[in-house]
């Protein structure tokens, strides 16, 4: 891995750590649910703050010899975070089945039970998959936290949201230069496809989002760097709320459209100057309208309050 390789893997480390935190005081407020435990958070954000980067070769479902046996205290918070920590670090990679319950419990030392509420918390919070009939499997980084993240997201920090937004900025419109330079054919006809899909969303009066979504992953597909694809993808996920919002104003679906015309006619034409100005001028307005919504979210929030003293 590269030196601008491993900036952005902690760019997305860093994102995904405040994803938990924002989880930490959800799980405090659902005590009934032991799945999504304030310890199960930590015990994620410590494997983040201890990641070191793999440098074996892939060892698909194998747990190593050197995990050790696990105090029979707090058993599945350690497991937990044993678990995890092979995600983290690459032991497990996407895709990956990871070793029968049987192996594992013999590994760790613990039991079934306690294996299985780990593992069902680290489904809780999208590191894992479970298949019936065929086991369970490690998931791709871009899905890590992104069905808890739309429990949890139910406020907002303007200085956070201002980051992610710009954020997003500075990997995507580096990721629609690349794309101008590197993206196959068919790849381009998957851009092409996403503002078809976009343009017909349109002239429906349906919503957009969908399309909005297969755009920029489509983009970002065909920049070929799979950690710029991953970041962008956690960092939608954390504004999907808002981009919704921003999507149902009057006009901004088909000035959206305009705008994505713009850059796929760039990328297209091998033009990676033009797609990325085309890009950060979209994401800039995208930036503007957001904090707009927030605004207006915020102040229909406090008139309902007010209304109801």
């Amino acid at each position: 891995m590269n030196p601008g390789q491993s900036q952005l893997v902690k760019l997305l480390d860093v994102t995904a750590r405040r994803c938990l935190q924002y989880l930490i005081p959800f799980a405090e407020q659902s005590r009934t649910n032991s799945h999504l435990s304030v310890s199960h958070l930590t015990a994620v954000i410590k494997a983040l703050d201890n990641r070191a980067r793999p440098t074996s070769s892939r060892n698909s479902g194998i747990v190593p010899k050197s995990v050790s046996l696990i105090p029979r205290t707090t058993l599945t918070a350690t497991a937990f975070e044993q678990l995890i920590s092979h995600v983290v670090k690459g032991t497990w990679k996407p895709g990956d089945r990871i070793p029968p319950e049987r192996e594992l419990c013999q590994q760790f030392g613990i039991a079934r039970t306690s294996l299985r509420e780990a593992l069902k918390a680290m489904e809780l919070v999208g590191m894992v998959d479970s298949r019936v009939g065929d086991g369970t499997f490690v998931c791709p980084r871009s899905e890590f936290l992104s069905r808890p993240l739309l429990w949890a997201f139910t406020g907002v920090d303007h200085d956070e949201l201002h980051d992610i937004m710009e954020a997003r900025t500075i990997i995507e419109v580096n990721l629609a230069g690349l794309a101008a330079e590197r993206a196959s054919a068919e790849e381009i006809a998957d851009i092409r496809r996403s503002v078809q899909m976009m343009r017909d969303s349109v002239a429906r009066g349906d919503s957009v989002l969908e399309a909005d979504m297969a755009f920029h992953l489509a983009i970002a597909a065909a920049a070929r760097n799979e950690a710029l694809r991953n970041a962008v993808q956690l960092l939608r996920n954390l504004t999907r709320q808002w981009i919704h919002f921003k999507l149902q104003m009057p006009g901004v679906p088909e000035n959206v459209l305009k705008r994505h015309e713009s850059i796929y006619r760039a990328i297209a034409k091998r033009k990676p100057t033009v797609a990325r100005n085309a890009m950060r001028t979209h994401l800039e307005e995208a930036m503007a309208l957001v904090t707009q919504v927030v605004k207006q979210y915020e102040s229909s929030g406090a008139a309902k309050v007010a209304s109801r003293r």
